[in-house]
């Protein structure tokens, strides 16, 4: 009788010590392992409700995932090692359609078709500590989406853009801490107008930089309201990227607006460009977009072959202004006296302005081979993936203090 009771005392506290060790996750039924408990991806998203963390081990996984519950949260336990594979076949890695608060953190998309992270028609987004890499189209992508973040993530080999949000107004979007390189457009946003955040970020070896642009093939154009701060741009001109049009015809920049209004650029340091260092330029489509009210301040923008600072308006006074930059060339000339950002005009509008037409014209080269774009190597994990609490995006992303964002030094 006394050795049954001790078989059973010992039963009873085998029991309690696993239901209070450290790692309490393992029975949680909120959480969804993949492959230990489904296979794929796509079965644990199917069967995951609103809450759910999806965590993915370390493996390759040749999925392409459509997610369409609200407030999940689809985790990589590694960002260099929880790898979605497309192998060229494959549409979109991770897309999100329609579905609210959706946050993807902590992995890689490689290969695909079109997209490697894409949330579309969504209220509340999060990419987090994301790597995409030679996507089809874009690489981590928001479209006709509000109330979004995507931080600390790697855009790199697309041939339209590393990243891009378009078609939303009020945006309510925060770019901050991204990598983009090697892409047509380090950063495209169409019709992306109101509250959009662009901060702390670099932008480099793509074809162009920062693209906010107006088009008619997107609703809400045309794009305005933008503040692109605190980010290095540099030696945009790289002829070797994938390139779809639109990416080969902006080669050479490093911030352009293209058609787009009351964007405000400011102290961003931005170096080594063929045609602008930073451009505010019209753009044609179906409509001819104008620029007006841009404003150009406390950038450092050097060594460009065309002009540091261009802008083609033909209205005076649209109220496009430039002020505080430290800048050696400019077109038109004396640009910080033409169009002044307070007080009135000391020099004359248009002398020697962008010419816009002769930098179009310029012959582009064609797209590379995407399958050529290298990876990135390892990129900054996410720190305590294996444990951290589900957070869906419920609501506006924390506004970034944009006082406080300094002019970076060079790296």
């Amino acid at each position: 009788m006394k050795k049954t009771f001790t078989l059973i005392l010992l039963a009873v506290i085998a029991t309690v010590l696993v239901s209070c060790g450290d790692d309490s996750s393992e029975s949680d039924p909120t959480i969804k392992r993949v492959p230990a408990d489904f296979k794929t991806i796509q079965a644990a998203v199917d069967v995951a409700v609103a809450g759910d963390l999806i965590l993915i081990d370390k493996g390759t996984y040749s999925e392409a995932v459509t997610v369409e519950t609200d407030n999940i949260v689809i985790r990589g336990l590694d960002r260099n090692e929880v790898i979605l594979e497309g192998n060229y076949t494959l549409d979109n890695g991770i897309r999100i359609v329609g579905a609210k608060g959706v946050v993807v953190e902590n992995m890689t998309a490689r290969n695909y078709r079109a997209n490697g992270f894409f949330w579309t028609g969504v209220d509340g987004y999060r990419g987090s500590y994301l790597t995409a890499v030679r996507n089809g189209d874009y690489g981590i992508y928001a479209f006709d989406s509000v109330n979004g973040v995507f931080e600390h993530s790697y855009g790199g080999g697309s041939p339209d853009a590393g990243f891009y949000i378009g078609q939303c107004r009020p945006c309510n979007a925060v770019l901050n801490d991204v990598i983009a390189e090697n892409n047509g457009l380090g950063y495209s946003g169409t019709n992306a107008s109101e509250n959009l955040v662009i901060a702390n970020s670099t932008f480099r070896f793509n074809r162009a930089g920062i693209v906010p642009n107006s088009l008619d093939s997107e609703k809400l154009s045309p794009q305005e309201s933008n503040i692109i701060v605190g980010n290095l741009v540099y030696s945009n001109n790289n002829p070797k990227t994938p390139a779809i049009g639109a990416a080969k015809l902006a080669m050479g920049n490093g911030i352009l607006v293209a058609g787009g209004n009351k964007n405000q650029i400011l102290r961003n340091r931005v170096w080594d460009h063929d045609i602008t260092g930073i451009g505010v330029v019209p753009n044609s489509d179906k409509s001819l977009f104008w620029v007006a009210g841009n404003s150009v301040q406390e950038n450092d923008v050097s060594d460009s072959r065309a002009a540091d600072l261009g802008l083609t308006a033909l209205d005076a006074k649209a109220n496009n202004c430039f002020a505080n930059n430290v800048f050696t060339t400019s077109k038109p000339a004396d640009i910080e006296n033409a169009q002044p950002c307070t007080g009135s005009a000391t020099a004359p509008f248009d002398k020697d302005p962008l010419p816009l037409a002769d930098l179009i014209n310029r012959v582009k080269p064609d797209s590379g081979d995407i399958k050529s774009v290298p990876d990135p190597g390892p990129q900054t994990n996410m720190p305590n993936a294996a444990k951290a609490k589900a957070a869906p995006m419920i609501g506006a992303p924390t506004p970034i203090d944009i006082a406080s964002v300094k002019l970076p030094a060079k790296p």
